[in-house]
């Protein structure tokens, strides 16, 4: 079926959820899903977790969203409006990690995406410290993947060395932790080629790509995540899922607009076809 057909029939038109916090410069979090879900043809839905202010030179405010409202917009569009796949993002509070894990295990999508944001592109800091442990705890044992940073995924496993072997032994201690697959990013370790690693309980597969000199990269971990739900609810198998996400992205940061004066948003109107396909 092409995507116009698609888009007419809503019988079969797939639905993704993304759980994050609002960007105002529009670049991360809510509206960098929400970009990418249309982009894969994929209808979009939202639980908003926090409200911030911050363009491409930080993070000036941020607001968290009471966690019984993050759950009751979660239960509100899958009652509805149910999703084939979820993706979260910023969650900000353990009040609201344990909000969205509660919420999660009601809904049961076909996939959950959990990126594990800690900390922004321009360092300021999306999570409380003491939501650390509840996000280990509660979110990781229901992620079909977990998409951290090397940083992200350092903190979580315990790992300190930033290399391919560590950023591999960071993801064999995620999925030791219950979670179904991981995707270490590799974007934060130094080297000519970004290089990813991917693993399951059963398969291991290190992405290479040649390294974007940019600083246009602001939003990179909320769009990947989000291209893998959207892939999800496609139908994609998880692993071709990932590397379809990649391809994507790394065109996307190639392709970024030039926007604002600090770390600028990548280009979420690229094709996905051309990514997919390595065109």
């Amino acid at each position: 079926m092409d995507s116009d057909a698609l888009m007419d029939n809503h019988d079969t038109l797939p639905v993704a959820l993304t759980i994050a916090g609002s960007d105002s410069g529009g670049g991360a979090g809510i509206q960098a899903d929400l970009k990418t879900f249309h982009q894969w043809r994929v209808y979009g839905t939202s639980a908003v977790t926090a409200v911030t202010a911050q363009n491409t030179l930080g993070v000036q405010k941020v607001h968290p969203v009471p966690a019984d409202v993050v759950a009751a917009q979660i239960r509100s569009v899958a009652v509805d409006i149910p999703p084939r796949a979820v993706k979260s993002g910023m969650l900000a509070s353990s009040a609201i990690v344990h909000a969205v894990a509660g919420a999660i295990r009601d809904v049961h999508p076909g996939g959950y995406v959990l990126d594990p944001v800690m900390v922004a592109s321009s360092g300021d800091a999306l999570l409380e410290p003491d939501a650390v442990s509840a996000l280990r705890d509660e979110l990781i044992p229901l992620a079909t993947v977990v998409t951290p940073n090397w940083p992200e995924a350092a903190l979580l496993a315990g790992v300190v060395e930033p290399s391919v072997r560590g950023m591999d032994m960071a993801a064999r201690a995620i999925v030791d932790m219950g979670a179904g697959a991981v995707l270490v990013k590799g974007g934060h370790v130094g080297g000519g080629d970004v290089v990813d690693v991917f693993r399951s309980g059963t398969s291991r597969h290190v992405f290479r790509g040649t390294r974007v000199e940019t600083r246009h990269t602001h939003g990179t971990g909320c769009t990947l995540s989000a291209a893998i739900a959207a892939a999800l609810a496609r139908g994609t198998p998880l692993e071709a899922a990932v590397e379809t996400a990649i391809g994507w992205v790394r065109e996307a940061i190639a392709r970024a607009p030039g926007l604002g004066a600090g770390h600028g948003p990548v280009n979420h109107f690229t094709r996905v076809s051309r990514a997919a396909h390595g065109r």
